[in-house]
């Protein structure tokens, strides 16, 4: 694969400048301060009290709370979906990433902190405040996401991608290492403390996050309205001829269609990693506040780490590499109880299954952080700027339809099989993204997106 430095670049299309630092670090802190959600409601905090507190086991070892976590992350993923790349065709086309950014934030922030008033038995009321939250996040992920193609040229998307991942796990230590120490563990006896989690990681998301309001530059130019449009329509129709227009974006498209399969992998360990802990591994609450930090520390050494890396190798390589690590780390998420007990078994010792685990938190950190800035950095080199929104948004249904069906199918067959069997699907996952992947050509992607834009150009 021939270096970034190495493409040819039309001499027509006008070169991408670096934004201002004052500017990466406004974007960047968006990670920071949504990482409040992303961990202590879906990862860490909330969903374990859901699945062993709101719902409980019900004599089935919790395999209907499971279920239920499962389907409203599902739903919430799918109106992700429908409303995405319609979405990010609108605020292609009146310069409005930053308006619709404030309105995903403040619906983010409202629905978390209502989180408050779910208690034993009111399951209703938390799977629809989880799927209107989640939603509100996942809508806002994908327009943030949609400024990094404006924030500097194609060889430093992957360093600014990986510091806003490794930032955003800087955020997330603090919201949920504050979390732990001050409000304890996910249980029953602790509830009055601990059902503060919502109003705090919504509080923690609305302060952290006004930087990338402050700082962040809206550099679209919008476009007024035909008479009898309006914004839907014009959406609509941008989307139609963008999906048309994929013929030329190949490298994107056959992307996406690998990222399905890694993203549905990676929701899935979001969703129950700690829920696995919990209920499989039977962690006490010190490893589990031990392997949370691990996780957080090792996902930001490999957000930063890979993102220098994948400017110089190229983000296809890395890409695949972070996917191999996820290979690695499922299997050995999924090996540990047998694991421990066949080493102490040859050799004497007397382990717990939870603190080999801890080893395995490290793998799993490293394949989180890198997988995540890789797969966002590529969309980015793939994306001509003035459609920048409108791919991040297919960016944003690829890894929510991911999840949709990721978290679907776990949920469904750890009902039948349980949870520790069920999680080799991810590995399957891994693999078959793997395989697809290869058919991306990073030079002829990066090639059509320059192509595009000195055409555009030229038009105007």
């Amino acid at each position: 694969m021939p270096s970034m430095s190495a493409i040819s670049v039309p001499a027509e299309r006008v070169p991408r400048q670096r934004a201002s630092r004052k500017e990466i670090f406004g974007w960047a802190m968006f990670d920071f301060a949504n990482q409040a959600y992303t961990l202590l409601i879906i990862t860490v905090v909330f969903g374990e009290l859901f699945t062993t507190v709101i719902v409980g086991d019900r004599g089935d070892n919790y395999r209907l709370a499971n279920l239920l976590w499962s389907l409203a992350l599902a739903v919430s993923y799918l109106l992700v979906v429908v409303t995405g790349p319609i979405c990010g065709a609108a605020m292609d086309f009146s310069a409005a990433k930053k308006r619709f950014l404030f309105i995903s934030y403040l619906a983010t922030v409202v629905t978390t902190a209502m989180l408050y008033f779910v208690t034993p038995g009111y399951v209703v009321l938390g799977l629809l405040l989880i799927v209107v939250s989640n939603y509100a996040y996942s809508m806002g992920e994908s327009f943030i996401a949609a400024f990094l193609p404006d924030l500097g040229p194609p060889q430093d998307l992957g360093k600014i991608s990986g510091f806003g991942w490794a930032l955003g796990y800087v955020g997330g230590l603090f919201a949920a290492g504050f979390t732990l120490v001050a409000l304890g563990e996910a249980t029953a006896e602790n509830f009055e403390r601990i059902r503060w989690v919502g109003p705090f990681a919504g509080g923690f998301f609305l302060i952290t996050a006004i930087p990338t309001f402050l700082w962040i530059k809206e550099r679209g130019t919008p476009h007024s309205l035909p008479p009898g449009d309006n914004y839907i329509s014009i959406a609509r129709a941008r989307v139609a001829t963008t999906l048309h227009e994929l013929r030329r974006f190949r490298d994107l498209g056959i992307f996406l269609f690998s990222l399905l399969f890694s993203m549905a992998g990676i929701y899935i360990i979001i969703a129950f990693a700690f829920i696995y802990g919990a209920q499989v591994i039977g962690w006490d609450e010190s490893i589990r506040n031990i392997m949370f930090i691990i996780v957080q520390i090792t996902a930001a050494v490999g957000a930063l780490g890979f993102g220098f890396i994948q400017d110089r190798i190229g983000a296809k390589i890395t890409y695949i590499g972070t996917l191999l690590l996820w290979v690695a780390a499922i299997i050995a998420i999924w090996a540990t109880p047998e694991v421990t007990a066949f080493l102490n078994t040859r050799l004497g010792l007397d382990w717990e299954a939870q603190h080999l685990f801890l080893v395995v938190g490290c793998l799993a950190g490293l394949s989180l952080g890198s997988s995540q800035s890789a797969s966002r950095a590529l969309v980015g080199l793939f994306s001509p700027l003035e459609k920048s929104a409108e791919f991040f948004g297919f960016w944003g249904l690829a890894n929510k339809l991911a999840g949709v069906g990721g978290i679907i199918g776990l949920g469904l067959l750890q009902s039948v099989v349980g949870l520790q069997a069920s999680i080799l699907l991810c590995a399957v996952l891994f693999v078959i993204a793997i395989l697809i992947c290869l058919a991306v050509n990073q030079a002829r992607g990066q090639h059509a997106a320059e192509e595009w834009e000195v055409r555009r150009n030229s038009m105007n």
